[in-house]
């Protein structure tokens, strides 16, 4: 009888410690912090996602997911139920997308904010607020797949058409081309060989020459200087330009002396002259009329009417 008491007790202790360890896991493993419920309303897949799922906001954890389920008012929905840390800037911009951890499968909330609304979103147990899901890349690339597969299909019809006989003499006919035209470029340097090789003389006299323009330069600015310094000379207060200058005055005042003082008897010395030859051609015309006059003398006048001796003109 005192062995199934020892046994019973033994019994009841072990019963016991497994209910205390029960007990301190679930202690542990309880969430403390105090969460936010919030909702996501979606028709878009959720592979992956599970209940205690993470919640990130921008990489960091905020919370879990609560529970998935179908929203009974509207047919294709589901409803992912969200507790979210008290901290988290929960706006009205603020969205959902599904993320991936590594190559597990296993997927994850991923929180974000595109700034166009900073309102804070209130949200309750009785009625949570709800954020949107937007699709992730998998989503993205899953519903531009057939578009994808259709491009794909048609680029590879053209390639197709593109390669049919009818083109494919046309490139070989091209590549030809380009090799006839490959090996006409490779004569190119073996007839521009003897002009490299001449090069270096023409270089060398281009140099000779560039050192004789060098020198011609320098003269030339000898030269310059030269006529500057003559330029100077010549204009200077006591050169000759000030003395050729005196001289022209002089000149101008010795026309202005002649003009002054030797016109007046070169005029008078005209007309002189002129008198003299009108008398020198009166008496030239009376030698052609009377030549008689040079042996008899002249005779007189003739009577004008009036005069004696006047005879009137029979008629």
């Amino acid at each position: 009888m005192e062995n199934k008491a020892h046994a019973l007790i033994a019994g009841l202790f072990t019963v016991a410690l497994l209910a205390a360890a029960i007990l301190g896991v679930m202690w542990f493993n309880s969430d403390r912090v105090e969460r936010v419920p919030y909702e996501i309303a979606t028709k878009l897949s959720v592979p992956g996602l599970n209940p205690q799922a993470d919640v990130r906001y921008r990489g960091l954890d905020v919370g879990k997911v609560d529970s998935i389920v179908f929203d009974p008012q509207v047919p294709g929905q589901i409803l992912i139920r969200l507790k979210i840390n008290l901290d988290t800037p929960m706006t009205h911009a603020t969205f959902g997308t599904l993320g991936y951890q590594g190559v597990t499968g296993l997927a994850y909330i991923q929180l974000d904010d595109d700034g166009s609304n900073p309102v804070k979103l209130a949200s309750n147990v009785a009625k949570p607020a709800r954020i949107a899901l937007r699709p992730s890349l998998f989503d993205n690339i899953q519903s531009k797949g057939a578009a994808i597969l259709m491009q794909a299909e048609a680029t590879v019809a053209k390639l197709n058409g593109l390669l049919d006989p009818v083109n494919q003499k046309v490139m070989i006919a091209a590549f030809s081309d380009v090799s006839n035209a490959a090996n006409e470029y490779a004569a190119i340097p073996r007839q521009l060989q003897p002009t490299l090789i001449k090069l270096p003389v023409m270089t060398e006299q281009l140099s000779q020459a560039l050192t004789s323009i060098t020198a011609l330069s320098k003269n030339m600015s000898a030269l310059s200087n030269n006529l500057n310094a003559l330029t100077a000379s010549l204009q200077s207060p006591n050169g000759p330009m000030a003395k050729l200058s005196g001289a022209v005055d002089n000149v101008g005042s010795v026309a202005d002396s002649v003009q002054y003082d030797a016109l007046p008897r070169f005029n008078a010395l005209a007309t002189e002259a002129g008198t003299s030859m009108r008398s020198l051609n009166q008496t030239l015309e009376n030698f052609n009329r009377q030549p008689q006059s040079i042996l008899f003398g002249s005779g007189g006048a003739a009577p004008g009417p009036g005069e004696a001796g006047f005879t009137a003109p029979a008629k």
